[in-house]
């Protein structure tokens, strides 16, 4: 008998609705229960695409005995991480201090009542493997010391709450001179020319930090970030992260050689690694499998990610049914190749030269599989693209230039049920997440303008007209939407992601023939209602979402984590806005947020490189007033710290006139000096 989550909105939450455990939501009444019984809660936190989180769902949470022994001793509560990321990186936070790492499934026990964590783990599986307890036993003694160390509870509790506290209230100002960006900058390039022995993760926000590292010329620096930025974009554009048979970056790679990834697809990452790749086209790095890998993307966003409505959707998981008669889905199922079968797909001579561009060996690299890695970059040949055409035509059924749209399988049971003409797809979780939509808003404008792409733009602002006509209930921003449904506030995200898309469509439309000024206009209000609810008046900067009495505390997030700093970005946006707008009362709460995260710049640099992005475009913030002529060209060159504004009425034989804030420099008169005022501005001294 399904429990209550099988009424829930949320893909995740009702792929447990069979689970024997009685899950709650988190809602007053599972707090008011667990309060009035006396009950520990057992917070379970994941996300739809989660490999880890689908395993234990099938062990541990689908076990009779866990499920008797969990209902009669704890109130047991699952969460979407991306419905309420504050609640994640509470709990991430609180389990981090416990345990010293975290990840998902987050698992986490509280005290009634005050929802104050004292245990926490991550996947717990059924019976004692991987040197980790069976779930069984964990929840036998974890009651056992709720109900006889009442004392090391409280102590436990105590001292998690008091760190928590103290993180969500630091507000320590520091000197936001040069040195301090040069430390940040540096900072970002060191973490990405470094190369571990474990997983590797995209980490665009230090990638984007590096890249504004190579304009300054720092003497005696101690990283190429030039060569670190464009080895980091070689290793996502090459590496079997990438998708090269249908496009699409998967979210990770378990191993230091990009090789053989967790296989899931995240439109947060694929926004940022589009607007990444652009970003180094424009810094100068014109690398042809840059500009593949963003249009094979763009083109596995068409026609797997993009709803009727317009909004994109937000990931595919990891496992995919080999035969609708399989009980569980495998990883990788749906992107791997036997040999094998390649063997018999393809003639002796295509095969070949797919082993020439490509890792395919009769042993494979994948559980005797093969993930396709490139070995070079380059022009892929028309052969070799004809030869991965024959692949898709194998995984979709059908040729690339026929299958326009694929239609998603949106739980495994419709995965399993659904005649498929090629393989059995992943699942597709078809919700609309305000902040992850904006990431590739983003993206998909900044590649527009560099590679002078009109349907790319097409797309990016079919999604910004659904947001900004759906996302609202009464007078408040919503971060989701199921099914043409707006739900759950928008939290800081949200908001400084969105604004930040609407800025980057607003630059990417000046160059238009009608300017799209109606992109500046949105902005500007939805920064109203960001700063009438979320801005901190006391201590700077923005808090992740409204105050509530389930939040343990209320938290103003300054890190990176898979996704930029909401802080960080929203700084960005307030720099960018007192440009365009001229009001320079965007740029004084600017100066009081960073002045708030000052002291955590200076002590963990390596913690928050989306606010060394802020505190460049704060100290050297130019705008730039000139043609749509001058503006189609200079937008495609990488000026990181600049806007640009259409202007119809420069000074008589001026090309454009480059200002900082109040003050402008002599105008223009050619190209050239144009050019060089613009890139003097960017690297100011003062």
């Amino acid at each position: 008998m399904p429990n209550r989550l099988a009424q829930a909105q949320s893909l995740y939450l009702r792929k447990h609705a069979e689970n024997p455990i009685n899950w709650w939501s988190w809602d007053d009444e599972a707090l008011e229960t667990a309060k009035g019984e006396n009950k520990p809660i057992f917070l379970s936190i994941g996300y739809s695409s989660c490999h880890w989180c689908t395993v234990m769902e099938g062990e541990a949470f689908s076990d009779e005995a866990i499920a008797d022994y969990m209902n009669a001793n704890f109130l047991p509560i699952k969460v979407d991480r991306e419905e309420r990321p504050d609640l994640d990186s509470i709990y991430m936070q609180a389990l981090q201090m416990m345990v010293g790492q975290g990840g998902w499934p987050l698992n986490i026990f509280l005290t009634p009542g005050d929802l104050v964590p004292f245990y926490g783990g991550t996947y717990f599986p059924l019976e004692a493997k991987y040197g980790r307890p069976g779930f069984l036993q964990v929840l036998q003694a974890i009651r056992r010391f709720y109900d006889s160390e009442t004392e090391k509870v409280e102590s436990v509790k105590a001292e998690i709450l008091a760190n928590l506290q103290s993180a969500a209230v630091q507000s320590a100002a520091g000197e936001l001179g040069k040195d301090l960006l040069r430390l940040g900058l540096e900072y970002s390039a060191g973490i990405l020319s470094s190369r571990g022995m474990g997983n590797s993760f995209p980490m665009v926000p230090y990638a984007e930090a590096a890249l504004r590292v190579v304009r300054f010329h720092f003497a005696n620096s101690r990283y190429d970030a030039a060569t670190a930025c464009q080895q980091r974009g070689l290793d996502l554009a090459l590496g079997g992260i990438f998708d090269h048979v249908a496009g699409g970056f998967h979210r990770y790679t378990v191993d230091s050689t990009w090789t053989v990834p967790h296989f899931e697809k995240m439109l947060y990452d694929n926004g940022q690694i589009v607007e990444y790749l652009a970003n180094l086209w424009r810094a100068g790095f014109e690398e042809p499998a840059f500009e593949r890998a963003i249009a094979q993307t763009v083109e596995w966003l068409k026609r797997e990610m993009t709803s009727p409505q317009g909004y994109f959707y937000a990931a595919q998981d990891a496992d995919s049914f080999v035969t609708p008669s399989d009980v569980e889905p495998e990883e990788g199922a749906f992107y791997v190749w036997h040999y094998q079968d390649l063997s018999e797909l393809l003639v002796e001579a295509e095969l070949n030269e797919l082993a020439e561009q490509f890792t395919v060996t009769a042993d494979g690299n994948f559980e005797g599989q093969n993930v396709l890695q490139r070995r070079q970059p380059g022009q892929l040949s028309d052969t070799t693209e004809l030869i991965l055409k024959k692949l898709f035509a194998v995984r979709y059924g059908a040729l690339p230039e026929t299958v326009i749209t694929f239609p998603p399988a949106q739980n495994n049971q419709e995965a399993k049920s659904q005649n498929w003409a090629g393989r059995i797809p992943s699942v597709t979780d078809t919700k609309m997440i305000v902040a992850w939509n904006s990431l590739m808003i983003s993206g998909l404008a900044r590649a527009a303008a560099v590679l002078q792409k009109p349907d790319y733009l097409k797309l990016a602002s079919q999604a910004a007209n659904f947001i900004l006509n759906h996302q609202r209930v009464g007078d408040r921003f919503q971060r989701l939407n199921y099914n043409g449904k707006p739900a759950v506030l928008a939290q800081s995200e949200d908001y400084a992601l969105f604004i930040k898309a609407l800025l980057d469509l607003d630059q990417a439309t000046q160059a238009l023939p009608n300017p799209q000024s109606s992109y500046l206009t949105h902005a500007v209000k939805l920064q109203t209602e960001f700063d009438s609810f979320l801005w901190s008046v006391e201590l700077g900067g923005y808090y992740n979402t409204d105050a509530s009495s389930d939040l343990v505390v209320r938290e103003r997030s300054f890190d990176d984590n898979a996704t930029p700093s909401a802080n960080g970005v929203a700084i960005a946006n307030l720099v960018r806005l007192a440009l365009r707008t001229e009001d320079l009362q965007y740029l004084d709460r600017a100066e009081q947020a960073l002045q708030a995260f000052g002291g955590i710049m200076s002590r963990s640099p390596q913690a928050c490189p989306t606010l060394f992005t802020a505190l460049d475009w704060y100290r050297n913030y130019t705008l730039v007033r000139t043609t749509d002529e001058q503006i189609e060209a200079l937008i495609r060159q990488y000026s990181p710290t600049v806007v640009y504004m259409l202007e119809t009425n420069l000074p008589q034989q001026a090309v454009g006139l480059v200002c900082q804030g109040l003050s402008c420099k002599e105008p223009a008169l050619s190209e050239a000096q144009l050019q060089q005022q613009i890139a003097q501005s960017q690297v100011r001294e003062g």
